[in-house]
């Protein structure tokens, strides 16, 4: 099941917002309230959804200035989560971002886990905006 947030116009630099989630440290302002007992390093990060599981994330990859993948090393659910950055054409301090997430469900389970997985991505997209308002 793959997912797409909205596309969001983010107020900084490409670079600025690449490098800002590059940190995980930084991750727990962009999750929805349903995320608790958060634990980050730079690299890592852990927290419960609750009434559902344990979810602990590292990069998978971070390709400068524009795409990172995070992927879980626990989780209930095999999925990655993609963070796509573009440079707005217009002006060069601003930034479109999409939060994606392709998860590997079978049916029963892609149908519970949908709202929750569409939640986040959208969540995590309009936050990202938020921070740099």
């Amino acid at each position: 099941m793959k997912l797409s947030s909205k596309p969001a116009t983010i107020n900084a630099n490409q670079k600025k917002v690449f490098e800002f989630l590059s940190d995980f440290n930084n991750f727990e302002g962009l999750m929805p309230e349903q995320a608790a007992n958060w634990k980050s390093d730079a690299d890592t990060c852990s927290f419960d959804i609750q009434g559902m599981a344990s979810i602990s994330l590292k990069y998978a990859r971070k390709e400068p200035f524009h795409t990172i993948e995070v992927i879980p090393e626990v989780s209930p659910i095999k999925f990655n989560l993609l963070l796509k950055l573009e440079a707005n054409a217009l002006d060069e301090q601003k930034t479109t971002g999409v939060v994606e997430i392709d998860a590997d469900l079978n049916p029963m389970i892609a149908m519970v886990a949908k709202r929750p997985l569409e939640n986040l991505v959208n969540v995590m997209g309009e936050k990202l905006n938020e921070v740099f308002s």
